[in-house]
């Protein structure tokens, strides 16, 4: 028999999962490069961390879970935002060195 509070945890932790899936949609519709969007995925990145450790302390089955999901997703995130960054950062470059 299933636990009520697992049900809970699993619930909770399927919502996150696809709340950062549509945060993802949205940096990947927009181009991000946005650096409050890079600074919530780095905070984000070490806040997983923490849960993740802390999900391990508990043995919390369902938290463990969600920090190592969050934290994948998170990882693209981040590295999705300074991949556009620095082809925009390039992009200006090109464009200068071809003005002068």
């Amino acid at each position: 028999m299933i636990h009520q509070g697992t049900i809970v945890a699993y619930s909770a932790t399927t919502i996150s999962t696809m709340g950062r899936f549509v945060f993802m949609y949205l940096l990947y519709t927009k181009k991000s490069t946005n650096p409050y969007s890079l600074l919530f995925s780095v905070m984000n990145i070490v806040s997983s961390c923490m849960w993740i450790s802390y999900s391990q302390i508990v043995d919390d089955t369902p938290l463990f879970v969600r920090g190592t999901s969050d934290l994948v997703l998170f990882i693209i995130s981040a590295s999705y935002i300074l991949r556009n960054r620095l082809a925009l950062k390039n992009s200006v470059v090109v464009s200068e060195e071809l003005n002068v």
